[in-house]
């Protein structure tokens, strides 16, 4: 068998990179972007080649000022096993996060195109996490009505605002959080989901606690936006207020809140598991786009 050749993109070999075939069934192109318009750096790009022609390629995202890679989104091949050896060889240990259509299991082309990824990258190390929902809603699909149940107010100290994430990652049902506070404890996962938000280049002033008419804290609502998109960038109550739905309250007030500041698309997301939060999701008439599967 020829020599693998396994290496960084060099600047100018985009089209290397967008040789191979795509069917377009998973990954980056269902969000309608290719290669050229995601903002990826070539050395967070890599290609396996044999006789000079790519049989797998995988490219890790960062935003315009990170200096490490946030997530590997584009991991394609026609020769496993020198997927695997790219993914091993290449530098980058951070969270795969593969792109699916809604119900992909029921595709059998789709499936294997989801299962066969999955399957390297277990073999190069990754592990499952948590497959999510991701939402895109649209003025199309109707601004729900606010509740007026809940008092909403800006909080411009990051020390409360820590405060109420160590509060609602204590007993989390996201997997990302579960995660975290297994490995670090809760109040590492506080700190990195604050950092998630400071992170985002949207307003600091977007951020709102929301309170009971008795003025007990209820949750958080933070509207946001990447550096694509608005979204929904976290939405939590408060273990002692759970049980009364305020996870949608929540969630219309960062809509109408994300419409008001400009937005005609809202980008979302919750873990599968997270039965209350799709619930909330639905009933705001936010559609499911696509899934996404989170190996770590």
């Amino acid at each position: 068998m020829t020599d693998l050749v396994v290496r960084p993109l060099e600047a100018g070999e985009e089209s290397l990179f967008t040789s191979l075939p795509d069917r377009g069934l998973v990954g980056r192109s269902l969000l309608g972007k290719d290669y050229r318009e995601a903002d990826y750096q070539p050395g967070r790009t890599w290609v396996a080649l044999r006789d000079d022609v790519v049989v797998a390629r995988a490219a890790w995202w960062s935003g315009p000022d990170d200096e490490e890679p946030i997530a590997l989104d584009w991991f394609d091949f026609t020769d496993f096993d020198a997927a695997v050896h790219l993914l091993t060889r290449a530098p980058f240990r951070v969270e795969y996060s593969l792109t699916t259509p809604p119900a992909w299991q029921d595709d059998p082309d789709v499936a294997h195109e989801v299962n066969v990824r999955v399957e390297a990258a277990e073999k190069a190390g990754y592990r499952k996490l948590v497959e999510r929902y991701r939402y895109s809603w649209t003025a199309e699909n109707g601004l729900p009505e606010r509740p007026g149940r809940l008092e909403f107010r800006p909080e411009p100290d990051d020390d409360v605002v820590l405060g109420v994430f160590r509060r609602v990652n204590a007993d989390s049902l996201d997997a990302h959080v579960r995660r975290t506070v297994a490995e670090h404890g809760v109040e590492a996962a506080a700190q990195e989901d604050l950092d998630i938000m400071r992170w985002m280049p949207a307003p600091r002033e977007w951020w709102r606690l929301a309170y009971t008419r008795e003025g007990a804290l209820a949750g958080l609502a933070l509207p946001s936006r990447n550096y694509h998109d608005p979204v929904i960038g976290y939405i939590a109550v408060v273990p002692e207020q759970r049980g009364h739905s305020y996870a949608y309250d929540l969630l219309v007030e960062a809509t109408h809140d994300l419409v008001a500041y400009g937005a005609d698309r809202i980008v979302a997301a919750t873990d599968v598991p997270n039965v209350p939060m799709a619930k909330a999701f639905a009933k705001a008439g936010y559609p499911v786009t696509q899934h996404r599967i989170d190996l770590v």
